[in-house]
């Protein structure tokens, strides 16, 4: 069973509609969206929840107004100002609260609780493409780490009772504690970029990460044609650097066209652009089926 994580260095690359597409041309595999904290694979996949899970990380204060003789301890201790008086009340901002506890540890009336807090949901849900598990991380949360971690272990967990061969995962953009958390461990890193400054330079740092962890990585230009000379820096680069760029992709409308349909590009149309995903398509199986893994 091989793992493969399409990610890219910055957001707007094109990465999460790639991803879908590859859903619907892959066969035998389980789809899993690791981008918790704006996931939208699931616009495209059209996914019928089969099972729902509260997602609990952390521990927040939880404010007893009746115990409560607002003292003003647990307001002048609190060193992320996130105790405030209001109309004469202790109140506590759970936005500004980092949850350290210290406000239930001092209060001499025992008025303040920690209690585990339910930040996010995720689901199992079944598509026309296959399973997939994804999820959903509440508005200012944290962990998405964990929460992500968690997706990729059911992921796991989905293809083994179903005998799968393959699980793809839409990953996060950026660098971050995310990214760390999807690509850990994963069998091959589909890196989707762009020909500006901003996609060359956030390539060139996503790229740093796969190889700290092992990860064997290819890139894919996306609208490689709307700046030839920077696309042809990418791939020079990406040459030098012993990474195969396996595919470029045309800038068209059509794929916008799609989006609206809230269809896959490949289902949509088989012009050139679905053309060139196919192909694309072609050479990761190849080298799925060649057995990559990490270098670990």
């Amino acid at each position: 069973m091989k793992e493969m994580v399409i990610i890219s260095g910055k957001g707007g690359t094109g990465k999460t509609v790639l991803a879908a597409s590859i859903a619907a041309l892959a066969k035998n595999k389980v789809m899993g969206d690791c981008d918790v904290d704006a996931s939208n694979l699931h616009l495209l996949l059209h996914p019928e929840i089969k099972e729902r899970n509260d997602f609990y990380a952390g521990v927040v204060p939880v404010l007893d107004s009746e115990k409560c003789t607002n003292c003003g301890i647990c307001q002048e201790a609190c060193r992320f100002d996130a105790i405030k008086t209001v109309d004469n009340q202790t109140v506590i901002e759970l936005v500004s609260c980092e949850g350290c506890g210290l406000c239930a540890r001092i209060c001499p009336v025992q008025a303040i609780e920690m209690r585990e807090n339910m930040c996010g949901e995720w689901y199992i849900s079944e598509t026309k493409y296959g399973p997939m598990v994804h999820a959903r991380l509440g508005i200012a949360e944290e962990n998405s780490g964990v929460l992500i971690t968690l997706v990729r272990k059911n992921a796991l967990k989905v293809a083994e009772k179903n005998n799968l061969e393959l699980i793809i995962i839409d990953g996060p953009p950026g660098i971050g504690c995310p990214l760390i958390a999807t690509l850990t461990g994963a069998h091959l890193a589909v890196i989707v970029t762009e020909p500006t400054l901003a996609g060359i330079h956030d390539l060139e740092r996503v790229v740093k990460v796969t190889q700290h962890f092992g990860v064997k990585a290819v890139v894919i230009i996306n609208k490689f044609d709307l700046n030839l000379e920077n696309s042809n820096k990418i791939t020079t680069w990406c040459k030098g650097n012993d990474i195969e760029v396996i595919g470029n992709i045309p800038f068209d409308n059509i794929i916008t066209e799609a989006l609206v349909k809230g269809l896959t590009v490949v289902e949509y149309t088989n012009g050139a652009v679905s053309e060139k995903i196919k192909g694309i398509w072609q050479k990761l199986e190849n080298l799925i089926n060649s057995g990559i893994g990490t270098n670990q």
